[in-house]
């Protein structure tokens, strides 16, 4: 028999389905331009609070000089842009090269278009809701849009004609694969736990309680993995400029530049905002704001203030983490990827299989859940302790760090001299023996005539 809690859910997601169908063609080309400018409006505006936010965690002044406060930098910089030189590699593909930068940018702005920003609201007398597009597998789009613009990064090396940029899209390649692979697996748990894909369903089905304290796993695991999707420091492995220079972007300039630094802000957009629609509730207003007036505050467009204010909680994060974290080395991020986020969001997504099993199949509340996980858990952690620590066996062979470099021994004693010494000193008495033979030949060669007869 089927949950009539989820029949509940696909109905209210068909009523949304059913207005947008209904929605004249000014208005779809309403949303669309809006939708289409919150990326770049946001963009502008997250580069100058990236800096202030930075330069205050520093201790130093962030913009301060255009505009009231420096709010016009990213303006100034917006404007400048477009007319720098444009320096294009003799040994670039041109065909590629230009269109690497679009099909980076490109995708970033469309995935906001299935995101639910709010209830059934009226536009103009228009009865609508404040979504672009309803579909049953939204969550597969934002998942394809992500996947499509690393298209533009690895293209960007390889048709740069330059080993920098090469390095740097061969990185984002195997970053992007291990790091979609975790964030699947995180998604896999909230579609499982909602049963729905349409992000609309998955907001509704947070009515009870948000999936970030029901699933804290699979929210660890998606928030660790957006900042990798993104190419964020610490794991901005792709554009390291310690080692290679730039990253992909190393031999790009002007506005094509500018169209890559557009596709990553908006890229940390269209996460939060999808991290906000899985695991923070969506639009709904946190508790206890959501049972004032009988949930009052969820109507009309109050909406939109609670999400935008959990998306730049999120994206605050972004710049926390920036000016806090080193950047990883490549092997520890790869570690991280394939050893830790994919064996745990593999393990935590039998645990809620079985879960929603038992759940089905037998009356087991959430309750006794928790507790019998939790005694699992600690049990889990006791054995962890008892368990004997591995003793390594005793080696004669020098130690040596992660770069293969030999250590010296412990009880290494510094000689006196060394072999090179010796010699250089040996071969300066021989000189100075020989500069006093010489001397001394010469002044018995001055005595001889003095001495002798006429």
């Amino acid at each position: 028999m089927s949950d009539p809690l989820f029949l509940a859910q696909a109905q209210d997601a068909a009523s949304r389905a059913e207005l947008l169908a209904d929605d004249p063609w000014w208005l779809i080309l309403l949303k669309a331009v809006v939708i289409l400018l919150i990326g770049p409006v946001m963009t502008v505006f997250l580069i100058v609070w990236e800096r202030k936010a930075m330069g205050r965690m520093q201790n130093r002044p962030g913009p301060n000089r255009v505009g009231p406060g420096g709010y016009f930098q990213s303006i100034a910089d917006a404007i400048k842009l477009p007319f720098k030189e444009q320096v294009i590699p003799d040994t670039a593909d041109r065909k590629v090269y230009f269109l690497a930068p679009v099909m980076s940018a490109v995708p970033a702005l469309i995935g906001l278009g299935a995101i639910p920003f709010g209830p059934q609201v009226s536009i103009f007398g228009e009865q609508t809701v404040l979504q672009l597009v309803e579909l049953p597998v939204s969550v597969l789009l934002i998942l394809a849009t992500s996947a499509i613009g690393v298209y533009g990064i690895v293209l960007a090396g390889w048709s740069s004609g330059s080993p920098y940029p090469l390095l740097g899209g061969l990185r984002s390649t195997a970053q992007v694969i291990s790091y979609e692979i975790a964030m699947g697996l995180a998604i896999l748990g909230v579609a499982l736990y909602a049963q729905s894909l349409s992000l609309s369903e998955i907001v509704d089905a947070q009515q009870s309680g948000w999936y970030f304290y029901l699933l804290p796993a699979s929210f660890v695991i998606f928030l660790i993995s957006m900042v990798g999707e993104t190419n964020r420091a610490p794991f901005d492995l792709p554009e390291a400029e310690s080692e290679l220079v730039g990253g992909f972007h190393t031999e790009y300039s002007s506005m094509k530049f500018a169209m890559f630094f557009l596709a990553e802000y908006v890229n940390m957009v269209i996460v939060s905002a999808f991290c906000t629609t899985l695991f923070l509730g969506g639009w709904r207003a946190p508790w206890p704001l959501s049972t004032i007036g009988d949930g009052v505050l969820n109507t009309g467009f109050w909406p939109l203030l609670w999400f935008f204010a959990k998306v730049f909680l999120l994206l605050f994060g972004f710049i926390w983490l920036r000016g806090t974290l080193p950047r990883f080395r490549y092997d520890q991020f790869m570690k991280l990827g394939w050893k830790v986020l994919i064996p745990g969001g593999l393990i935590w997504f039998v645990l809620i299989a079985g879960i929603r099993a038992i759940r089905t199949d037998a009356e087991v509340t959430t309750g006794q859940i928790l507790v019998i996980g939790g005694i699992t858990i600690v049990v889990l952690v006791l054995l962890t302790l008892l368990l004997p620590e591995k003793r390594l066996p005793d080696d004669d062979s020098v130690p040596v760090t992660g770069s293969d470099y030999p250590l010296p021994p412990l009880d290494l004693k510094v000689p006196d001299t060394t072999p090179r010494r010796k010699a250089l000193k040996a071969k300066e008495r021989a000189a100075r023996k020989e500069t006093a033979s010489v001397t001394a030949g010469g002044d018995s060669e001055k005595e001889g005539p003095d001495n002798g007869t006429v």
